[in-house]
């Protein structure tokens, strides 16, 4: 499927504007729509592609910017040690309300769009996992997949890292699709017991994966990437996301695509 991915908005928050990446089918219709959440270094060539992947299954994809209160509109941090720096700082100095905000501004932007068929999900990678896990405590989320999501079972996401996540599992109403890296130090076996257990606690509806792969194994830049995994894994997602949202309704066919040849 083609896909446009130059698009984008300024979304209103309570913390301010927030710059929020578009990647759509190009192709008339209507499409659920998915808010993608990015790690630490937001919207970079990894996160495009991923994204990209996804529109072309048929979603529209909302990327927004997660630090939009700190860094300039557009604003790109590097797979380095100093990119690492500024986006673990930016991290835990956001309040935990502002991650909250941009997730129901981009949810109601979403809906709001006339190409979308107002079947929501959310998707995340790392920091992003959590703030997609957190995405679903919003009613209208049908589905959401949490790659290697950071630090849900220590409560460190947000201002004075006390974060509730955990508390409010129980607020999730859609299907959860959990998938983790065995070789991943920032979210170690107990760790990634804890979130299971709560989540047979609140008796979630969920789908839990683990697999031999290090922290960022789903990012297509650097040592730690793993093809296989990547691509296995993606099909998992495709299908998730198709059960739970449906497909889109592509106005627009080709001429004769529709006629039975012999």
């Amino acid at each position: 499927m083609i896909i446009v991915d130059n698009e984008h908005v300024e979304l209103n928050t309570p913390y301010g504007q927030m710059r929020t990446h578009i990647v759509r089918p190009a192709a008339p219709g209507k499409y659920p729509g998915i808010v993608f959440f990015t790690e630490i270094f937001q919207v970079t060539g990894p996160i495009r592609r991923t994204a990209a992947m996804l529109a072309g299954h048929g979603y529209i994809v909302a990327i927004p910017e997660i630090y939009h209160e700190f860094e300039t509109a557009g604003t790109v941090l590097a797979y380095d040690q100093a990119g690492s720096d500024r986006g673990n700082v930016l991290k835990t100095t956001k309040e935990l309300a502002s991650y909250d905000a941009d997730a129901r501004a981009v949810l109601d932007y979403l809906k709001s769009r006339p190409d979308c068929t107002g079947q929501l999900g959310a998707m995340g990678i790392c920091i992003g996992g959590h703030l997609a896990f957190r995405a679903a405590m919003n009613p209208d989320v049908r589905g959401t997949a949490c790659f290697y999501a950071t630090d849900i079972h220590k409560q460190g996401l947000g201002k004075g890292m006390q974060d509730d996540s955990l508390e409010r599992t129980k607020d999730i109403q859609g299907e959860l699709l959990m998938i983790w890296g065995r070789q991943d130090p920032h979210i170690p076996l107990e760790g990634r017991r804890k979130v299971l257990a709560r989540l047979d606690e609140v008796n979630a509806k969920y789908s839990w994966h683990e697999v031999n792969g290090a922290h960022a194994f789903m990012r297509d830049e650097g040592l730690r990437y793993d093809p296989e995994l990547a691509y296995q894994l993606y099909g998992v997602v495709f299908d998730f996301f198709h059960r739970r949202l449906g497909f889109g309704d592509v106005a627009a066919q080709a001429a004769g695509a529709g006629e039975t040849r012999h």
